[in-house]
């Protein structure tokens, strides 16, 4: 098959970054339903923009390209050995290019391959079927949402919800807490795949699977149809909004199965997916290996434009920043400012935070005064000089268990990444004069183009996404959503939703 290897590169390319119509088409929807110059808005038309940016230049759409997981279909006489070898060496290739990050960690050593290749990555799921030609479909499901992801045994007793019985409304009151419990972690506004019944473990795989179906299908089953549609409703009534910043579209998508279980248990998987939701799929001819059809993607009709402008139009109200920070600057901030930040910064993600823990800063790095972004960037290396493939933020609740110490004894001034921090770090925030930023999750390629150079890097044996990265940035925009002052705009999202959470509940049981 001597055009397989190309088919494959070019499928896990076009995944990464080519968002599937079905899921532009869903987005454009929630930009159009959001109130102009609200926060929301401004987070969705960043990501209108990227991902136009993310298309146009081929880049990852979100620096977080999750553990590729495929799903092949071959006719009866097709080695399934010689497609997963092609599989496993365009994954590697992929990676070598820049399109998927290297995201296979080794659980014992925390050694990182540097390819996507280790024990069980990436996932492939083969199954026969009568067709004459190979079916290979692709996910990218990044470590954000992938946290997200959340099973209810039932019976069971949820926070604002009350008791959930075994049946469709319990179902329902689990499916709704999982929406409010991602918040802004999981870049809402995002999708679930849901499986109701079978065991712990096929059920989330069976949850998976339905990230699978198109946003706008509509399920065989009259009882699942009409429930995806009340979950629809109710979850965009609750408020939680693009990247937990409140707003009116909280959730494009639900998809719901159900698979027969044992009598003892009753579970609800619930598959939690992002707004870059990365999906495609390929039917290949299995004497070339070429590509026959694409599937959820038309290459002959060009995709339009997402963002009918720059994506943040600026008004003059944002606050301009250079760093090295002081803490007047910083205590100056107050929750709902939007900063533009020029000069050097440093990124910092779990390993980091857990090395510096125990250890001096590496030799050359002070972080006084210093904006920490919590990111794994894309990056490539050539003729000695690194550049910027991707770039957008992480979930910083990771790093909930250092921020506080970080800060203290390095003197860092801000902090940035998504979706928002603890008590612990509020009242670092408060007591050292810092503040957090929130970008916009998944902007990856947005981000990007605001970083001038790389001026170094820190940590590289922790491998790349988890090394300490010395960047040059300009006008880097990011929203203060936890000040010096006390202020926490995700506490006060998570109570307000919480609060129509229950509310709508009560309207239910009447």
């Amino acid at each position: 098959m001597q055009f397989l290897s190309e088919s494959l590169i070019e499928l896990i390319t076009q995944t990464s970054t080519n968002l599937p119509p079905d899921v532009r088409e869903a987005m454009g929807g929630a930009l159009a339903k959001e109130s102009p110059h609200t926060q929301a808005s401004q987070a969705l038309n960043i990501i209108a923009s990227n991902i136009d940016m993310a298309a146009e230049d081929e880049g990852p759409m979100c620096q977080d390209t999750g553990m590729p997981t495929f799903v092949v279909h071959t006719p009866v006489g097709v080695s399934q050995m010689v497609l997963k070898m092609a599989i496993r060496e365009a994954v590697a290739e992929a990676t070598r290019r820049g399109k998927l990050r290297p995201n296979s960690v080794d659980s014992l050593t925390g050694k990182n391959s540097g390819d996507n290749l280790g024990p069980e990555t990436p996932v492939i799921h083969f199954e026969q079927w009568e067709q004459d030609q190979i079916e290979v479909k692709l996910i990218l499901k990044g470590g954000g949402c992938e946290n997200k992801n959340i099973q209810y045994s039932l019976p069971c007793s949820l926070e604002h919800l009350g008791k959930a019985g075994r049946d469709l409304a319990g179902v329902r009151k689990c499916i709704l807490h999982a929406v409010w419990q991602a918040q802004g972690q999981g870049c809402a506004p995002g999708a679930l795949g849901v499986c109701i019944g079978s065991d712990r473990a096929h059920g989330y795989v069976l949850a998976k699977d339905q990230l699978f179906r198109t946003l706008d299908d509509v399920n065989p089953i009259p009882e699942l149809a009409a429930l995806e549609t009340e979950i629809m409703d109710e979850a965009n009534r609750l408020g939680i909004g693009a990247m937990g910043f409140g707003g009116k579209v909280s959730l494009i998508g639900c998809k719901v199965t159900a698979a027969n279980r044992l009598p003892a248990s009753f579970f609800v998987s619930v598959a939690y997916e992002c707004w870059a939701f990365r999906r495609l799929g390929v039917r290949l001819d299995p004497a070339s290996g070429a590509i026959t059809q694409w599937l959820y993607r038309d290459p002959s009709r060009p995709a339009e434009k997402m963002a009918a402008g720059s994506g943040f139009p600026l008004t003059g109200r944002e606050i301009v920043l250079r760093t090295p920070l002081t803490e007047g600057q910083v205590r100056a901030l107050k929750v709902g400012d939007v900063v533009l930040i020029t000069g050097e910064c440093y990124t910092g993600r779990d390993a980091v935070h857990a090395h510096l823990m125990n250890h001096p800063l590496p030799e050359g790095v002070d972080l006084t005064g210093a904006l920490l972004y919590h990111c794994g960037p894309v990056m490539l290396q050539s003729g000695g000089q690194w550049t910027v493939k991707a770039a957008g933020p992480t979930t910083s609740i990771r790093e909930e268990p250092y921020q506080a110490d970080i800060i203290k004894n390095f003197g860092v001034r801000a902090v940035m990444g998504k979706g928002g921090m603890g008590k612990k770090t509020l009242a670092a925030l408060e007591e050292h004069g810092a503040v957090y930023l929130n970008g916009i999750g998944g902007a990856a390629q947005y981000y990007a183009r605001a970083i001038d150079r790389v001026l170094g890097v820190s940590l590289l044996d922790f491998g790349i996404p988890e090394a300490m990265w010395k960047l040059h940035v300009h006008d880097f925009m990011a929203i203060v959503t936890m000040d010096a002052h006390g202020h926490s705009l995700h506490a006060d999202l998570e109570r307000e939703t919480g609060e129509n959470l229950q509310a709508l509940e009560t309207i239910s049981a009447r």
